[in-house]
């Protein structure tokens, strides 16, 4: 067996460790021949404020960076990735691409991606030796076909723009494809519950699943490009169940529809997505976002505990991949264009040409370099119930238990897997990641 440890206030970050043999401690026993989802990967946002700030790095700061994310021996070996269609709040400014009031759609042009994230995700996939699978989510429709005549507060998609809205979500994926993009999913709508005082647009769970029956189901599968997964919700947990189940029980709309997507803010009920599964086996769920809001708090610890348990929370009640926010933030945790600045696990100095790779970069590390694209959840029992666990099996038959020690006091633990038993204790607040 082989460990990987982090811990605070010590020098371990992700750093190889023996196990101690702690004799009599609670055990941990894994079941490799019961199995659950399929895990599709991690990865994390190329938004305008990333893909800005990767632009400023000098090429020494963009070569760490993106080895440290996308190299897949020595880095954390993203695979997925999120996109904005159009303008979100970690952009520069609100932009649109068409001229205004053009239903034509002759107008749309994308080439303002063109100046930063496109070439920030060539540069990605090319790290990564292989595609990265994206996915695209529209923050507003155009401001001619809303109620309000705002990219900003919410306002609702007017009915009589509905197809030309699918089409226009359509050419989008067209034109990133031609661009080397590999849209593999696409959302409705980001935060469909929520009027932001930035790029937003409201939808009803009835209005969503009418969009995806009579509009964007039918187009995408008109356009060939019916193999895009689509995603419902694109929200939090606090709602998923109220908002999912009503359009999954529109049979019409729900057969265009692979699943739903969550994000992290709000609420930890981690055990809606259990409950969603257990109503739609069929059905699936990606993590599509969390950051941690306020503005820059590089060395905080606490923020890559909360990264460690909520991947160790979903994946444990079947969510299939999980992608962060901003791959990078400035020393300002931007740039953000309505001021709604973050952290993320990357912060670059933009006058210092300064990287600072927070503990919540290593947290997910404990996860994203040793659990592989294709990797299935097994079960697992513990007798420690103060310890946060997560176990899988790797397409190479391996095994990875993953155990999070959020408390003030050391943790035993002894790991049975494969007929082997070997025991350790985590320090307080600590993270390991054990390799069978």
């Amino acid at each position: 067996m082989k460990m990987y440890l982090s811990a605070q206030n010590t020098e371990f970050l992700e750093t190889e460790v023996p196990m101690t043999g702690a004799s009599g401690a609670p055990q941990i026993r894994l079941d490799g021949e019961t199995e659950y989802q399929t895990l599709l990967g991690f990865g994390g946002a190329f938004t305008e404020a990333a893909a800005v700030t990767f632009a400023k790095m000098s090429e020494d700061s963009q070569k760490k960076i993106l080895s440290a994310y996308f190299d897949p021996k020595n880095g954390l070996g993203y695979s997925l990735g999120r996109v904005h269609i159009a303008s979100c709040d970690f952009c520069e400014t609100m932009y649109d691409y068409l001229l205004k009031d053009d239903a034509s759609l002759e107008s749309f042009d994308i080439s303002h991606d063109d100046e930063a994230i496109f070439p920030f995700l060539k540069a990605a996939e090319e790290t990564r030796g292989a595609a990265i699978n994206l996915l695209a989510t529209p923050w507003s429709p155009p401001t001619f076909m809303k109620d309000n005549k705002d990219r900003k507060h919410g306002g609702r998609l007017l009915p009589e723009y509905a197809s030309v809205y699918a089409r226009y979500l359509i050419t989008y994926i067209k034109e990133a494809q031609k661009r080397g993009a590999s849209i593999a999913f696409l959302s409705v709508q980001n935060e469909p519950d929520a009027k932001q005082t930035w790029d937003s647009c409201l939808y009803t769970p009835e209005e969503e699943g009418d969009f995806v029956k009579n509009h964007l189901g039918p187009a995408l599968a008109k356009a060939g490009l019916g193999g895009i997964k689509l995603l419902i919700h694109d929200h939090n947990r606090d709602n998923l169940l109220k908002r999912a189940l009503p359009v999954y029980r529109n049979a019409e709309a729900s057969k265009y529809i692979w699943g739903c997507a969550v994000h992290w803010y709000v609420s930890e009920d981690f055990a809606a997505s259990s409950k969603l599964r257990e109503a739609y086996p069929d059905k699936h769920l990606l993590f599509t976002e969390g950051c941690v809001e306020g503005g820059p708090a590089p060395g905080n610890w606490a923020n890559g505990e909360r990264y460690a348990r909520n991947i160790i929370g979903d994946l444990g009640n079947w969510v299939e991949g999980w992608i962060e926010w901003n791959l990078v933030l400035n020393e300002r945790g931007g740039p953000n264009h309505v001021g709604n600045y973050c952290c993320a696990p990357i912060l670059y100095d933009t006058r210092t040409d300064t990287l600072t790779f927070n503990p919540s970069f290593h947290y997910i590390g404990h996860f994203s370099r040793h659990i592989k694209p294709g990797a299935v959840r097994i079960a697992h029992s513990s007798d420690n119930d103060t310890l946060k666990t997560l176990s899988v099996k790797n397409p190479d038959g391996s095994f990875v238990l993953v155990a999070l020690n959020e408390t003030d006091e050391a943790q035993s633990f002894s790991l049975y897997a494969n007929g082997r038993e070997e025991g350790t204790a985590l320090p307080p607040h600590s993270i390991a990641t054990v390799i069978v």
